[in-house]
C-alpha cells in the first residue's frame, strides 16, 4: 500500500477524496500543508498552498467551469480544477497521478483488499495462480507481484502459451542446443533462463499440451531445466506467476489439464473478478486510461460527463478492461464535444443496429433456375453487406459508417431503410 499526505485544507474541502483514496489502494495520512515531510512524501494540496508544494505535489480548486488538468511540468506540481458535477472522477484522476507504475488501477474496496493480499503473496517465492475473465488484469497482477518482490531487480518474463507454436514450445520454454533439430543453426537459452533470478508470467497456462505439462512440473519441483539436445539439465531460479482465463479444477476434472501440476501451481491462487463486479474500479480505470491515450501536449486531457461516467459504471463489460480500453479510444476519436458525453461512448450501438436491420443473406439470391440472379440485385446486395460492415467496425456510429463508406449521413439513413424493407418482405 502506497502513503499520499493529504491536507487538511484538502480534507475540509472535498471530504470525500480521503474515502476514495483508501479504496484505491493509498494510507491517507492527514497533515498540516506547512509541516515537515519525509523526502519523497507525495502530497495532495489545496492550490492556494502552493508555497508549500513541491514538483511531485498535486494541487486543487473547485471551480464552476469546465474541469482541467495542468500536468506537472518546469518544477511545477500537477492542477486539478473541479466543480461538484466532476468530482467523482477528479478523485480517480487524483489518485491516477500519485499511483506507482506497478501498482494496478483499483477504486473498489473489494479490489483494494485482493491488492493487500497480493502485497504479502509478493514477499514470498511461492507459485502464485491467477485466474479471471479475459481483460481482467491477469499481466498487471502478475508485475505487480514481481514488482513488489525481492526479485524485482531482475527481469520480468510474460509469455502467453497460446500464442507459442505447438511445435516449438519446448525449444522456447526450456532452450535447446545448437543442432537440435531441423533449423538449430545456434543454441538457444529459452525462457525460464531468460527469466532467472527474476520472474516467468505463463499467461494461458491451459494452453500447453499434457506432455508439456509433465516437463514444467518437473522444472518447478526440482528447479532446473532440460534444454532440447541436451543431456544434463541446468539450475534455474525463477518465481513462476501462472494465469488462466478458464477455470483450471474443472480442465483437471475433463482430463486436459495434469492435476499434480494444477496443485502444485495452486500455492498462492488469486481470483480476478469481472469488471462488472467491481464497479468502483471502472472510474479508476478510465482515468488511467485516458491519461496515458490523450494528448497531453496539446489539447489536454479530454474528461468525461458525469453522464458518461455514470453510463460507464452501468455497462455490464463482457470484455472487461479491455472492452473499456477500446471504448474509450473510440470516444476520444468519435466525440463532437471538448468532453466525452454519455452519447460519444455507443453503449450498446452494436447491439440495436444487429436487431434493427436483419440483412438479407447473400445465398437468397440464388433462387433456382426459374428465377436467374438479376445483376442490380447483386450490386444492391453488394452495398448492403459494406453498410453492415461498416456499421460493425464502428461500433454503430452512423456518422463514422458514413464517413467510412464515403456517403452523406443521410444517404446511410436511406440505406438503413432498405434494409429494413428487405427484411420485412
Amino acid at each position: 500500500m502506497s502513503s499520499l499526505d493529504v491536507s487538511r485544507g484538502v480534507c475540509a474541502l472535498v471530504p470525500g477524496l480521503q474515502h476514495w483514496l483508501e479504496n484505491a489502494l493509498y494510507e491517507v495520512r492527514i497533515v498540516d500543508a506547512a509541516s515537515l515531510r519525509d523526502k519523497d512524501a507525495r502530497r495532495v494540496l489545496l492550490a492556494t498552498e502552493i508555497g508549500h508544494a513541491t514538483h511531485r505535489d498535486i494541487l486543487i480548486t473547485l471551480v464552476d467551469g469546465a474541469p482541467s488538468l495542468v500536468a506537472a511540468a518546469n518544477g511545477l506540481p500537477a492542477r486539478v480544477a473541479f466543480g461538484l458535477a466532476d468530482m467523482g472522477f477528479a478523485f480517480a484522476l487524483i489518485a491516477e497521478l500519485a499511483r506507482p507504475a506497478s501498482v494496478p488501477a483499483v477504486g473498489d474496496a473489494g479490489s483494494a483488499r485482493l491488492m493487500t493480499l497480493a502485497g504479502r503473496v509478493a514477499r514470498s517465492d511461492a507459485t502464485v495462480l491467477i485466474q479471471g475473465d479475459t481483460g481482467t488484469g491477469k499481466e498487471g497482477m502478475a508485475r505487480f507481484l514481481h514488482a513488489r518482490s525481492g526479485r524485482a531487480a531482475h527481469d520480468f518474463i510474460a509469455v502467453n502459451c497460446a500464442a507459442l507454436p505447438e511445435t516449438m514450445m519446448e525449444a522456447m520454454l526450456f532452450g535447446h542446443k545448437k543442432g537440435s533439430f531441423t533449423g538449430a543453426a545456434n543454441a538457444s537459452e529459452g525462457l525460464f533462463l531468460a527469466a532467472d533470478g527474476g520472474t516467468l508470467f505463463l499467461d494461458e497456462i491451459a494452453e500447453l499440451p499434457l506432455a508439456l505439462q509433465a516437463k514444467l512440473l518437473r522444472a518447478l519441483q526440482e528447479g532446473e531445466v532440460l534444454p532440447v539436445g541436451a543431456t544434463h539439465p541446468v539450475p534455474v531460479n525463477v518465481r513462476v506467476v501462472a494465469a488462466c482465463n478458464r477455470n483450471l479444477a474443472q480442465e483437471v476434472a475433463a482430463g486436459r489439464f495434469r492435476e499434480d501440476l494444477y496443485w502444485r501451481l495452486n500455492v498462492m491462487p488469486l481470483e480476478l473478478r469481472p469488471l462488472n463486479q467491481r464497479r468502483g474500479d471502472v472510474a479508476a480505470i478510465t482515468a488511467a486510461m485516458l491519461l496515458r491515450l490523450s494528448d497531453m501536449g496539446k489539447a489536454g486531457l479530454v474528461w468525461p460527463t458525469a453522464a458518461a461516467l455514470d453510463a460507464l459504471s452501468g455497462h455490464d463489460w463482457p470484455g472487461n478492461a479491455r472492452e473499456l480500453g477500446n471504448m474509450l479510444q473510440r470516444a476520444l476519436v468519435l466525440r463532437d464535444g471538448d468532453r466525452i458525453e454519455a452519447d460519444d461512448l455507443h453503449i450498446g450501438m452494436v447491439r440495436q443496429q444487429l436487431a434493427e436491420p436483419p440483412i438479407v443473406a447473400p445465398v437468397e439470391l440464388v433462387a433456382s433456375a426459374a428465377e436467374p440472379v438479376r445483376l442490380r440485385d447483386v450490386a444492391r446486395h453488394s452495398k448492403l453487406e459494406a453498410i453492415r460492415s461498416a456499421l460493425r467496425e464502428t461500433d454503430g456510429h452512423r456518422a463514422a459508417a458514413a464517413r467510412k463508406l464515403g456517403i452523406s449521413e443521410r444517404t446511410l439513413r436511406y440505406r438503413l431503410a432498405e434494409m429494413r424493407e428487405l427484411a420485412a418482405a
